[in-house]
């Protein structure tokens, strides 16, 4: 490739497109302090899905659809029959969400794939912007259903009977989806059903403070830490708070926190590396003059060395029953992945995008986990981190600079260019 086609392109970024596509994707689920509430497979969600169409097809790239909603926006080559490079990310948030978390590496691909086309750039490789179905799994628990039913990591099926709050299953969402996208050309799902992409690449903010702390602007991403998730339930026996001694009660919330202080222990780590949190809690009858007589919570438990992370993990059963007194524990994990290490070809080319645009780099891992970890068994796989304001993410104060994000739809452009052509 002509060493002044990805300069032309890079040059054909345009921070003030990608900021104003950015804005217009947060006014669908906005809810006060500049956050998103838009869940996976909601109504809010199929508009914005629409919205990232029609931005499609005015470039005229080829839109189509999975089994799993997985949407995919093809860049063609000029070799139709290589294995294309994907890049991109989900649209999906959190409850309490922010504007630039995953949404941005999904316009950030399209961007990329705009400048690439308006500077003339041809590639030998098609290039796919795909926006994964429900990576958050703040509806449907577990997160990345998308991207695991696209590797073959669950058959597609497994997650159709998972209820959200309401009682709708995922299923029968997933259903309502793909009917509101009948004019949407069908794929195969991935792997399953297809072949392999060359290599994969997910722009993403750091939703951490290294970045900003230490004044760099491209953080080169070369793994994921592990991830593990379990839902704990605690039975005791209701009775009335005002009349039943405490020698003889059954108090599901008691031995929640003894199991909680027990976790505690077994998850103590003197350098901080480990992630270990209880985000969820129901408790019944929840009623503030009953004995609870049943208390379910998530454990969240993370970390890069897959030895620790099977070790403690596999040990949080054993740590919750002998922490209770009084109740019966049941403990179902409902989400495992291991740590993932990136293949050198992708960082690589992070590194060297990023540098040959003057840019300041750091190489790093993930704490969160992302669609990105599920690729790494398929092909080559990286991921592009810029800075976000403290740090924050999950939270409608979420921040990253227009230019801050620009910079990182330039480096993401250069490497598209390189990997398109090799």
């Amino acid at each position: 490739m002509d060493g002044s086609v990805a300069p032309n392109a890079v040059a054909a970024v345009s921070q003030e497109r990608q900021w104003d596509r950015l804005m217009q994707m947060a006014k669908i689920g906005a809810i006060p302090g500049d956050g998103v509430n838009r869940a996976c497979l909601t109504d809010l969600d199929r508009q914005a899905r629409r919205l990232l169409i029609s931005w499609a097809e005015k470039l005229g790239l080829a839109v189509s659809v999975d089994a799993l909603g997985n949407l995919f926006l093809r860049h063609e080559g000029t070799d139709p029959t290589l294995a294309p490079v994907l890049t991109g990310s989900h649209m999906d948030t959190q409850p309490n969400g922010g504007r630039f978390d995953g949404i941005w590496g999904v316009i950030a691909g399209l961007e990329a794939v705009q400048a690439l086309r308006e500077a003339g750039v041809r590639t030998k490789r098609p290039i796919e912007v795909v926006a994964w179905t429900n990576e958050e799994g703040g509806r449907f628990a577990p997160g990345c259903m998308g991207s695991m039913a696209y590797a073959g990591f669950k058959p597609r099926d497994t997650w159709d009977g998972v209820a959200d709050n309401e009682g709708l299953t995922f299923g029968e969402e997933l259903k309502k989806l793909l009917a509101s996208e009948a004019d949407i050309a069908r794929r195969p799902l991935g792997v399953v059903e297809g072949a392999a992409p060359f290599a994969y690449v997910e722009a993403h903010i750091e939703q951490g403070p290294r970045l900003e702390a230490e004044g760099l602007d491209i953080g080169v991403v070369e793994g994921i830490q592990g991830s593990r998730w379990f839902i704990v339930e605690i039975t005791g026996k209701t009775d009335h708070a005002g009349t039943t001694p405490l020698k003889l009660r059954k108090d599901a919330v008691q031995d929640m926190l003894r199991a909680i202080a027990a976790l505690n222990e077994l998850m103590h780590d003197p350098d901080d590396v480990l992630r270990f949190t209880v985000g969820r809690i129901e408790v019944n009858p929840n009623t503030s003059n009953s004995v609870a007589d049943r208390v379910r919570f998530t454990i969240d438990f993370r970390h890069p060395d897959k030895a620790v992370l099977t070790e403690r993990g596999d040990a949080i059963e054993r740590v919750i029953k002998g922490a209770l007194k009084t109740g019966e524990a049941t403990v179902t994990e409902r989400f495992h992945a291991l740590p993932a290490t990136f293949d050198p070809m992708v960082p690589a080319a992070v590194e060297t995008a990023a540098k040959a645009q003057g840019l300041k780099t750091l190489r790093m891992p993930s704490g969160a986990f992302h669609d990105a970890q599920f690729m790494v068994p398929l092909c080559p796989t990286g991921m592009i981190f810029v800075p976000c304001r403290a740090g924050v993410s999950h939270h409608p104060s979420e921040y990253s600079e227009p230019h801050q994000l620009a910079a990182g739809a330039r480096v993401l452009t250069a490497v598209l260019a390189d990997l398109a052509n090799r």
